[in-house]
């Protein structure tokens, strides 16, 4: 039986670890924070169930789904409340919802194009025309807002694109790599021209359902519902190091990674922390690997949740939250309302307003004080949301250089960094830099690892 080593106890390596031992694997996990689950990480907080990180994974991605039923979790899952789904973006001091029919930055609908305050009438002209758009063969990648801007235009880079994806990747569309980020868009707009036309396209083909899935799901309990169910399941099978790893090299027989000053032998080898500390690890192994991973950028961010009774309101909060262009940015990146988007999540009479801070052109929030973090939240709630009253809680969550950016060529460089991989046996990789940010993608890249060390690593015989 091979010795494994899992450097990283988030959602990444605990998947590694449960589907080993499944196979009837042991491991050990190396886990610098005196907790396991990474980012995952729930509070109850005055009848409230508090997300520090994460609240939710994207239904379409099966393999959070696929690892929660293994567990027996089914009947807490819960999903969004998608009749209420409304999402504001700031313009002007006022809150202005989407228009329906949006998908992402690609409009399917004609009437609430035109009747949104949202866009200019130039930009709307733009997004009509885009329907006549022939196809185009580019080569290479490019930047989210390059791309969206040639096919919609600046507003809809500033109005759509960066408020959507700073308030999913705490990211700039001016870095971010199209071809990973949107990879359907592209493909889309590479067969039909027009984006719109590509969307609508699709759509039209897909398999009709008579009950969709919501957009979200999550557990009744919280996420980190999973984080303990998967470490119940594997008690016994995996043995915890709450240290460092300091370096690790290679041996005769596989790896050695050093923390506390000993070294411990493996294997087999699961790099599952972020990019930028395996970076730090690996020159020994493979310098020109390391290399690679150092370059996956990451973003800074904090959530700050933040406790009303509802009758501080005098008018209660609609729809799933709201998000801040960086064009309108004061603090506040975008704000989700719990129990809004949530069943179970807020009891009866109160208000949790889940509030996102940071990200790559705000890293220096991180280091200021709680008092004035929360003071710079509860003003600005004040004036979008109207609320004057102290706050019962706050709770508030910093997570620095926790969110990997996917940069222009990020497709080029993870091609490499695999082709470097492939060339060092029992050396695997998991986590959000390499091949999806979200819970799903993470478990997904986990498994992976985990079935190709129960399977031999056949890629090395």
């Amino acid at each position: 039986m091979p010795r494994v080593v899992i450097i990283g106890g988030g959602i990444s390596g605990l998947a590694t670890a449960y589907y080993l031992a499944k196979g009837g694997v042991s491991s050990t996990i190396i886990e610098s924070r005196p907790r396991l689950g990474g980012v995952i990480q729930t509070e109850k907080i005055d009848g409230c169930t508090i997300e520090a990180g994460p609240d939710s994974f994207l239904s379409v991605k099966p393999a959070a789904m696929d690892l929660i039923g293994e567990l027996g979790l089914r009947a807490d899952v819960i999903g969004s409340n998608d009749h209420l789904r409304i999402t504001y973006v700031r313009k002007g001091g006022k809150l202005v919802p989407l228009p329906d029919g949006l998908m992402m930055m690609v409009p399917t609908k004609i009437l609430p194009l035109l009747t949104t305050p949202l866009l200019s009438l130039g930009t709307k002209i733009r997004m009509g025309l885009e329907l006549l758009r022939a196809p185009k063969m580019k080569p290479g990648d490019e930047s989210v807002a390059d791309f969206v801007r040639e096919h919609y235009g600046q507003e809809a880079v500033d109005y759509l694109a960066e408020p959507l994806l700073s308030g999913i990747y705490g990211g700039d569309p001016r870095e971010l790599s199209v071809t990973a980020v949107l990879p359907r868009f592209v493909e889309l707009a590479t067969r039909y021209g027009s984006l719109t036309r590509g969307v609508l396209a699709a759509r039209a083909h897909a398999p009709k359902s008579q009950t969709p899935a919501p957009l979200f799901r999550t557990l009744k309990g919280g996420l980190g519902q999973l984080v303990d169910a998967v470490e119940t399941s594997i008690r016994g099978q995996v043995s915890v190091r709450h240290a460092r790893a300091e370096t690790v090299e290679r041996t005769a027989s596989g790896f050695r990674v050093r923390l506390d000053g000993e070294w411990l032998e493996a294997d087999r080898l699961v790099v599952a922390c972020e990019a930028h500390s395996g970076a730090g690890l690996l020159p020994p192994v493979d310098a020109p690997l390391a290399e690679l991973m150092g370059k996956v950028a990451y973003s800074s961010s904090m959530t700050v949740a933040v406790g009303f009774d509802a009758a501080d309101f005098a008018q209660l909060p609609s729809g799933f939250g709201f998000l801040v262009p960086k064009k309108e940015r004061r603090r506040l990146v975008a704000c989700t309302w719990v129990g809004t988007k949530f069943p179970y999540r807020v009891p009866e009479g109160k208000v949790v307003a889940r509030c996102f801070l940071g990200g790559m052109e705000d890293a220096g929030v991180l280091g200021e004080s709680d008092e004035a973090v929360t003071a710079a939240v509860t003003a600005e709630l004040r004036e979008i949301a109207g609320v004057t009253a102290r706050p019962r809680f706050t709770r508030i969550a910093r997570w620095p250089r926790s969110m990997a950016q996917y940069t222009v060529g990020h497709p080029a460089r993870q091609a490499e960094l695999e082709a470097r991989l492939a060339q060092i046996p029992g050396l695997f990789v998991a986590g959000n830099a390499y091949q999806g940010i979200g819970i799903p993608d993470c478990i997904r890249m986990g498994r992976a690892a985990a079935d190709k060390i129960l399977a031999g690593d056949p890629r090395h015989l």
